[in-house]
């Protein structure tokens, strides 16, 4: 089996690329390991290496060095291959696929804690034919997240800060909802929406927790539909959105429904959609769910339902 060490070298505020090919080079000298170190040069290039190397049949272990993107990258280049299995190194700036493991989250940093680990399978979103690990969102957040780089690189408005700010800019000036239909396992509502939110894990934005009963290998979904409100209206819910404390707030301007298929339509305007930090622009949505579509593996013992909540009794429409 050889394990395959992917590394942005553009991740997080400084290039770890050193300490990547140490990690491998001890991996290779203490436990035997047929190590090999790859460079991303571009955007879409972690998928690409990772998709070319798995078609070989070869079984492979493969590391995703960098943030949330180059997890993303590495799940699309390998997803439903039998002969691979990933996990990842973290060297991001926000790291929100991690907190799903709760306080294990910090022994991916060290590969030693990972190469022997046992593969497990998650579940993914797939949307318009793309993979998603976490969180796919469509509206506001999507334009939040869009525009998070560009308020991170000013001194004090790193990880939340930036997501907070980059929140307030567009729902002062930009606007809060678009007028969409959104069908639910062929239930169609036609509305105004702020954001709709497909969860397989927890965390995004910087560590919101929309539902925080998500499970990333149950084979669910988890969809959150906020409607139009006031900018008033939006600043006092935002708080408990983010919190995982939907149920409290009223049932009018936020729904959640655990459908498989979803898809979100515009007639006029564009929906902007965030996949795990990927940003793409479309009129159309389709979302599904991928069961056990991707084989992951970490620490021994870690979880990747380590910090969600109990499910409540009903969350249908």
């Amino acid at each position: 089996m050889r394990h395959v060490f992917i590394i942005n070298p553009r991740a997080g505020k400084r290039d770890q690329t050193a300490r990547i090919y140490a990690m491998a080079d001890r991996l290779r000298a203490r436990r035997g390991l047929d190590c090999v170190c790859m460079l991303t040069e571009r955007p879409g290039g972690a998928e690409d290496m990772a998709r070319r190397l798995v078609e070989t049949g070869e079984a492979l272990r493969f590391y995703a060095c960098g943030g949330d993107g180059t997890i993303s990258e590495v799940a699309n280049g390998i997803a439903g291959f039998a002969n691979a299995a990933m996990t990842c190194v973290p060297t991001g700036t926000g790291n929100d696929f991690l907190k799903n493991f709760g306080a294990d989250a910090g022994k991916f940093a060290d590969a030693e804690n990972l190469w022997d680990g046992e593969v497990f399978p998650l579940d993914l979103i797939d949307c318009n034919g793309r993979c998603c690990l976490t969180i796919a969102c469509s509206g506001l957040d999507a334009r939040v997240a869009a525009d998070v780089h560009t308020y991170s690189g000013f001194p004090l408005l790193n990880g939340r800060r930036s997501y907070l700010t980059a929140a307030a800019v567009n729902v002062l000036f930009k606007g809060i909802s678009q007028h969409w239909r959104v069908t639910l396992d062929g239930e169609t509502l036609e509305d105004d929406f702020a954001l709709v939110s497909v969860c397989n894990g927890r965390y995004y934005g910087g560590g919101s927790m929309p539902v925080p009963e998500a499970r990333m290998d149950d084979g669910v979904l988890h969809t959150v539909l906020v409607k139009k409100v006031g900018r008033l209206t939006f600043a006092r819910l935002f708080g408990p959105y983010s919190t995982g404390e939907y149920r409290s707030l009223p049932q009018e301007l936020i729904q959640v429904s655990t459908a498989r298929e979803i898809r979100i339509h515009s007639d006029g305007g564009t929906i902007v959609t965030c996949l795990d930090g990927e940003i793409f622009r479309s009129q159309e949505v389709r979302l599904r769910l991928s069961d056990k579509r991707l084989n992951f593996f970490g620490p021994r013992g870690c979880d990747p339902n380590a910090t969600a909540r109990p499910m409540p009794e009903t969350c249908q429409l």
